[in-house]
């Protein structure tokens, strides 16, 4: 009798975990294209086994010290504007593939969303309407759409460590509008300072961690490299009780590609699949089977998949690539 119940006991064990894993968020992060989306953009996310896209509208500023976002204007590309959320949300829910509304700021010449700062209170307080009502619009398209999750923010530290009250009186008002979860995207040195992650539903952090100065690192190198993050990771998410989701994860197919994975500017690096396939291989084998990690986004897709990425692309994109493979193997656990 009592080898009965242990043995039921550990089967009920085995389930949990099994439904815990199967509740991952497997996402891509959907750039946005000019034009609308329809199945056959939709049946390569599906073949790689992702259940999550993250939709990225985006609004644009002039320069580091501008307070106005320009967004839905007519020059924009359609999957970027308020019309394309809408048509791209409805058509992946349509195949059952959940929806992470996730807009961003685009600053001229590229330059990093990060050192956003304003020069006087006038400018700060333009910038807090402004971007107000950019993200309070997606909000409302969020919840449109019932979308699982809105990201309120993507890697603006300047503009969170100047204003944390107004990001905590935002935070009330997209409630007010959006019924679903929150989190914000938090760069990799940055998300240990975000001040307002108790009033959220996840941690969010894009994870362009440093891990490897390696040319060609193995998984075993890669996982070296995540133990002290991840550390840190867990240190902050006991502190606060809530879930750690990756809103953005992923590898250039380059040289040396865990030196800095956030550099996206590096041209001379040589191609590297098997740099790219490590990492990812590392990045899920350290985080995909804790039951406090939600899932992650992986960067990034492009709509038009057959001429997305292949074995002479050293960008991000997994499209085309061994790294696709194995993210389908991955994301099928």
């Amino acid at each position: 009798m009592m080898q009965q119940i242990h043995s039921f006991f550990l089967l009920l064990i085995v389930c949990l975990s099994c439904q815990t894993q199967s509740k991952k968020i497997n996402g891509v992060s959907f750039v946005a294209a000019r034009d609308s989306i329809n199945s056959s953009h939709i049946k390569p996310v599906q073949n790689l086994g992702s259940n999550s896209v993250a939709l990225m509208p985006f609004g644009f500023v002039g320069a580091l010290s501008s307070p106005q976002i320009m967004y839905n204007a007519d020059w924009q590309w359609f999957g970027e504007t308020e019309k394309g959320v809408l048509q791209y949300a409805k058509s992946f829910q349509k195949e059952n593939i959940g929806i992470m509304v996730k807009p961003q700021i685009w600053v001229r010449n590229g330059l990093f969303t990060g050192n956003i700062k304003m020069n006087s209170e006038a400018n700060w307080i333009a910038l807090e309407a402004s971007y107000s009502a950019f993200i309070l619009t997606y909000a409302a398209v969020a919840e449109d759409v019932n979308a699982e999750l809105f990201c309120i923010g993507t890697e603006l530290e300047e503009f969170v460590k100047n204003r944390p009250e107004y990001w905590r009186k935002l935070i009330q008002e997209i409630r007010g509008v959006y019924t679903g979860k929150l989190t914000y995207a938090a760069n990799w040195d940055e998300y240990q300072r975000v001040p307002f992650w108790d009033a959220l539903d996840y941690i969010g952090i894009d994870a362009y961690f440093p891990l490897s100065a390696v040319k060609t690192p193995t998984v075993a190198n890669y996982e070296q490299g995540w133990k002290p993050h991840k550390k840190q990771i867990v240190r902050l998410q006991k502190r606060v009780q809530k879930p750690i989701l990756f809103t953005e994860f992923g590898y250039r197919s380059v040289d040396f590609s865990g030196k800095k994975p956030w550099d996206s500017k590096r041209i001379e690096a040589g191609v590297n699949l098997e740099a790219q396939t490590n990492a990812l291989q590392a990045i899920y084998n350290q985080f995909w089977k804790e039951d406090w990690f939600a899932g992650g986004f992986v960067w990034k897709w492009f709509h038009l998949h057959d001429r997305a990425g292949g074995e002479q692309n050293n960008r991000f994109t997994p499209q085309n690539k061994p790294a696709a493979r194995l993210l389908k193997e991955l994301y099928g656990h």
